[in-house]
């Protein structure tokens, strides 16, 4: 069968792919220790149109092969979870000798603890960006149909009713979210990028990691990350939550991104106001809904008359699988920049009157690779 010719803009964003798959490869084997390091050699890459599989790794020829489906049509987060996977191929085999044993057996499944790789992202198992989405549904996603629902409602032109809507959605987030804590089970934790992989960020980055974090049941880190436009590594937010969190939180995160540009554009039309203050605004818009939000949960504790049930409560277990995922973490400091504290206490007032609704599925951070695909 022969294969349809890629045309140069397809070319080269495959070259970029390529180069990124190995950087991505070099960062990975960071988490092995000194002696695992050394007997890691680096592999060929290439891509391919492969029939319901994301990759393979052939150790007769060194090759990790990625679906060309996944790395066009995915997630950068997605790609980078095949390749670990695939990765764990390569650990089990030439570090730690793998052998006469099945593909996904002892020696692989030792490896993908070594890398923290997800053991079953390979044929069958939906891409990262697929997770929590109702066509992958399962029977405990159904409080979040509710949530979405209720988020549905919250479009609604009556303010009093929008904000209603939304209280109620996060008032259920909450609960069953505080449910599953006190009951103790078990559960399966997920770790996806919010935002695009970038060189530099803004400090209204920073603080909507902080803010998504701190009400959205999930644990977010800064790490390292191919920036596929720039050519070289830089860094993205990594949310980790279970599969229904960490997919509210994305929607939240990319929610409140659009909104703040989409403010900025209509409060600067008639200013003509530089990127510092754009910052500035963006900054006043997350300290709004911040305070929006502090202020809901006050009220649902006053109501309830109790302090068990806290915005920020505390999972042991999620605890857990964020420090096994990241053993090594270091805390950084970022330049203090001047303010204009007229543009801020703007974005102030208008985040205090943000209502989170139904209204994006997908944004361009988190869909295709590949333009007009």
């Amino acid at each position: 069968m022969e294969k349809t010719p890629l045309n140069d803009k397809q070319e080269d964003l495959e070259r970029r792919i390529l180069y990124g798959l190995a950087c991505e490869w070099e960062a990975a084997c960071g988490i092995l220790n000194a002696a695992h390091r050394r007997r890691m050699r680096p592999p060929l890459f290439s891509l391919g149109d492969m029939n319901r599989r994301w990759g393979f790794w052939n150790g007769g020829r060194r090759e990790i092969r990625l679906s060309r489906e996944l790395v066009l049509h995915h997630s950068w987060d997605s790609v980078r979870e095949v390749l670990l996977h695939e990765m764990a191929h390569q650990v089990a085999g030439e570090v730690l000798g793998a052998s006469d044993e099945t593909a996904h057996g002892p020696s692989f499944r030792e490896a993908c603890a070594l890398l923290r790789a997800n053991p079953r992202a390979c044929e069958g198992y939906p891409a990262l960006d697929e997770l929590g989405s109702e066509e992958h549904a399962g029977p405990d996603d159904r409080v979040m149909i509710r949530v979405r629902k209720l988020m549905a409602l919250a479009e609604s032109p009556n303010r009093h009713e929008a904000e209603i809507a939304m209280a109620k959605a996060c008032q259920l987030i909450e609960r069953h979210n505080l449910d599953l804590l006190a009951r103790g089970e078990p559960r399966e934790f997920h770790s996806l990028f919010l935002g695009a992989p970038a060189l530099r960020h803004g400090r209204e980055d920073y603080l909507l990691a902080l803010l998504i974090q701190d009400f959205y049941f999930v644990r977010g880190i800064w790490v390292s990350a191919f920036v596929l436009h720039r050519g070289r590594m830089g860094r993205v937010l990594e949310i980790s939550g279970t599969a229904q969190n960490v997919r509210m939180a994305a929607y939240v995160h990319d929610f409140v991104r659009n909104f703040s540009h989409c403010q900025w554009t209509a409060y600067n039309r008639a200013r003509g106001l530089g990127r510092h203050r754009r910052r500035d605004f963006a900054v006043g818009i997350l300290e709004g809904f911040r305070s929006r939000l502090e202020s809901m949960g006050s009220e649902r504790r006053e109501a309830r008359e109790t302090r068990q049930a806290v915005v920020r409560a505390e999972d042991p277990e999620l605890a857990g699988y964020f420090a096994w995922r990241h053993p090594r973490t270091a805390a950084v400091r970022g330049a203090v920049c001047s303010l204009d504290r007229k543009v801020l206490q703007d974005g102030r007032e208008i985040g205090k009157a943000l209502v989170i609704h139904k209204g994006i599925e997908k944004t361009e951070s988190r869909g295709r690779l590949l333009p007009g695909g």
